[in-house]
Formats: structure tokens, C-alpha cells, sequence
């Protein structure tokens, strides 16, 4: 949830309702055909798990054995059944939101001539160590609009680097935190001790309001990267729109159209619209991020269209247990059984920390992506309210993060744990 200090939940008037009529009902399967329909969901599944050629074939198999049977709703939504097979061939899922700690944001993690491989291996190698087994890892447009053939080779370079450590990301298409003046080419150097201090968002603000520019600049991107992975199993999955309509207060909401999730809204319909488009093997999904989710009609339209999309139910928290207990069962309730997975959490000074949401999310199956891995030019480790108040020093508690730029942990208890959760410790023993 990366927002600025102080940022309340927008307040939103009473939204539209999303049409029922586009997301009709889960039938239920009964004999025969129920059968065909749960084979088809996990067949179509187990493709995930196969390398990209293999993958091809065996989708080709599964919609010719199928037949009308398809483990799709008429939307192109998965149903239940099929999303809850990719759970079980998955399994727990367990990593961070990943930038190498030589990029302050995603323009300098994938453009070439910052683009470090060397870096990305070897944290990916102290994420392994712990028993992770993805990382929410962002994309930007400009990154392949300056260079696209470059920017899918660095993709399958990363899912290459990944592979080897038996991690698979979670691709996230667009970002709406942070500075929404993206640009490509050199950044700027980030201003020291202030959280996320050169992070863009994708796409930028300009190019959000165009509707031109989103059929002309964004439609062809989506689709380049689709058509290049759509069918790859070194992904896990697609987090189509980080926190459409974050506002971005204080730090940028000066630069912020009024009407941001309208125009978020906009241009998610298409995306998800290009990506189903592509038959992508991988769920889809984008999450809410502040309120209870207790009720969809409280919730911004963009929110209501995503989980009525989404093949899993995603969000944010960096809140107590008992809140993330409450938001969990909600999100249980509205997603009919659909996996859930926290995309992010741990801010250590609120109490969202890993000693007492990690075991929570293992005993619900909730999959689990803290915010932050390696403090470094991102500098995560200071807190929102960075922006309003001036540090200068390392902060008493890091805010974000895990490891130090040399691999040592920010805190040994807090990597113990994970690797017992995860099974890691009895393979791995302790650093």
C-alpha cells in the first residue's frame, strides 16, 4: 500500500453498479458433466506447472478434450472449481514484493542500461534461502516502449534467474503510487532516508487521461507482453492494477486527476479485456486495498469490477491480526471460495509484522507477499511518513524490508520464522 502519511480511504460516492448481467452465476456441476467440468479445471491447471512449449500443448489438449465443458465462466472468468485446482497444484505461496536493491523503481530494474542481473540473482538466491517461492515483481510501459524487443528479453531473462531458484513471479501491469510523471532514460537520484522516493507510476498521469493514448501506447504493450507469456509456466500469475485509485496524498496529490478512479476503471476494462484475450494460463487479479471489504457497495466501481473479474481474490493490509482476521473472512465471503492472497503486508511499527500475520495467513492458506526485500535505493526501510517529517539516519525499526545490502537479516528471529513456516529451515539451517 505504499500511500503517504496520513492518506485517509478516499471517499467515494455512491458508485454504479457493475452489471450483473456480464458476470453470470457459477452453475452448479452435477454427474457426468461435473465431472468433465472439474477435470477441465484441473488439467487446464496443471499447465501452469509445465515449461512454455509443453504448456502450449497441453491447453491445446485440454480444450479439445473438454469440449463445451470449459473451466471458464461465459466472461472468461475461471470458475471456482479451476481456481481452486491452481491453489492445490501451487500450493502455499510465500515471497515479497521484489525490486533489486540496485533499482530505486521499475524504469531502473528494466531498462537496459541499468538492468542487473548479476544483483537480481543473487538476492532471488536469499529469497530461496528462506523458502520462498514467488515474488510480486512490477513492469513499466516506458521500459517497453523505448525498447520492446530488449524488455521481453530482460522478462524471460528474469523468469530464467527465477526458474533457478524455484521462485514464480506475480507480474504486475500497472502501478498507480507514487510519481505519476514517469519518464524513461536516467532517474534521478533518490532523496535520502525518504521512503520510495523515485517510484513511478505506470502509466503516468498524462497518459491515463488520453483515451487515445491508451488504445495507441498502452494496448499494444499489454498485448506484446501477453503474446510473449501468456502460456509461459515460470509464471505464477497477473496483478493487473496496483491500487488504481490512490491519490497519492500528500506527496503527489497535487498531480492527480480528481476523477482517478474513473479513469483507472477505464483503462482496467481494457486491460482485462486484451489479457483474457490472449487465453493467459495464469490467473488474473487486482485487489482493494483500504476499507474492511465487508461490503461491495461501500466500494469504489473499480473495486466491484475487479473482484467480480477476478479468477483470485487479491488485497492489501498492513494492519493488526485482528483486522487482517476480518478482512480475510470478508474476502473468504465475497470470493465464494476462490483462493486469497495478501499481495501486501508488514509495516513492523503499525503491528503488521511477520510474528503475527505469517502464521495466520499459513493456517488460512493465505498466499503471502510482504512489501520490501533488500533495503536498498528504494529505501523502504524508512516510513510513510517520511514525507512529512525529515530523517536523517536509519530509522530505530525499519518500516519495510528484510535483508541488508549484504545478504545479513534486518532481524534473525524474523527469517527463522519464515523458514519454519515455509519447511526452508530443515533444508537450510539458519544463516
Amino acid at each position: 500500500m505504499r500511500l503517504a502519511p496520513g492518506q485517509p480511504a478516499p471517499r467515494q460516492p455512491a458508485p454504479a453498479v457493475v452489471p450483473p448481467s456480464s458476470h453470470p452465476p457459477l452453475a452448479r456441476s452435477r454427474g457426468a458433466t461435473g465431472r468433465l467440468v472439474r477435470f477441465a479445471a484441473l488439467a487446464a491447471t496443471l499447465v501452469a506447472t509445465t515449461a512454455p512449449g509443453a504448456a502450449c500443448a497441453q491447453a491445446t489438449r485440454v480444450r479439445k478434450d473438454a469440449g463445451a465443458a470449459q473451466a471458464t465462466e461465459a466472461s472468461g472468468r475461471w470458475t471456482v472449481a479451476r481456481a481452486r485446482a491452481w491453489q492445490d497444484s501451487v500450493g502455499w505461496q510465500v515471497g515479497a514484493n521484489f525490486v533489486p536493491s540496485s533499482a530505486g523503481n521499475q524504469l531502473e530494474m528494466w531498462q537496459a542500461a541499468t538492468w542487473d542481473p548479476t544483483t537480481i540473482d543473487r538476492e532471488l538466491g536469499w529469497a530461496r534461502s528462506l523458502g520462498m517461492n514467488t515474488m510480486r515483481v512490477f513492469l513499466h510501459d516506458l521500459a517497453w516502449a523505448q525498447d520492446s524487443t530488449g524488455f521481453l528479453g530482460r522478462m524471460d531473462e528474469f523468469l530464467r534467474i527465477a526458474e533457478r531458484h524455484r521462485i514464480r513471479p506475480m507480474f504486475v501491469v500497472w502501478d498507480a503510487v507514487w510519481d505519476p510523471n514517469a519518464r524513461p532514460g536516467p532517474q534521478r537520484a533518490p532523496r535520502p532516508h525518504l521512503h520510495n522516493s523515485i517510484w513511478v507510476q505506470s502509466p503516468s498521469g498524462d497518459v491515463l487521461r488520453d483515451s487515445l493514448a491508451i488504445e495507441q501506447r498502452l494496448g499494444p504493450y499489454v498485448r506484446s507482453v501477453f503474446a510473449r507469456f501468456a502460456r509461459d509456466g515460470r509464471i505464477l500469475a497477473w496483478d493487473l492494477y496496483n491500487e488504481p485509485d490512490n491519490i497519492n496524498r500528500p506527496a503527489y496529490v497535487a498531480y492527480e486527476p480528481v476523477n482517478k478512479g474513473d479513469l483507472a476503471l477505464r483503462l482496467l476494462r481494457r486491460t482485462w479485456d486484451w489479457a483474457r484475450a490472449a487465453q493467459p494460463i495464469h490467473p488474473l487479479t487486482v485487489g482493494p486495498w483500504y476499507g474492511d471489504f465487508a461490503d461491495t457497495t461501500r466500494m469504489h466501481p473499480v473495486f466491484r469490477y475487479a473482484l467480480a473479474n477476478s479468477d483470485v481474490v487479491t488485497f492489501h493490509t498492513y494492519d493488526v491480526l485482528d483486522e487482517v482476521r476480518t478482512k480475510v473472512a470478508n474476502l473468504e465471503r465475497l470470493g465464494g471460495g476462490r483462493p486469497v492472497l495478501c499481495t501486501e503486508y508488514m509495516a513492523r511499527p503499525r503491528g503488521s509484522t511477520f510474528q503475527a500475520i505469517l502464521p495466520f495467513f499459513k493456517e488460512r492458506r493465505v498466499g503471502a507477499y510482504n512489501w520490501g526485500f533488500v533495503n536498498g535505493r528504494s529505501q523502504t526501510i524508512y516510513p510513510w511518513d517520511s514525507w512529512t517529517q525529515e530523517y536523517t539516519a536509519e530509522p530505530t525499526e525499519w518500516f519495510h524490508d528484510i535483508f541488508q545490502t549484504d545478504g545479513r537479516p534486518y532481524r534473525e528471529a524474523e527469517v527463522s520464522l519464515i523458514r519454519s513456516l515455509t519447511g526452508a529451515a530443515a533444508t537450510t539451517g539458519t544463516r
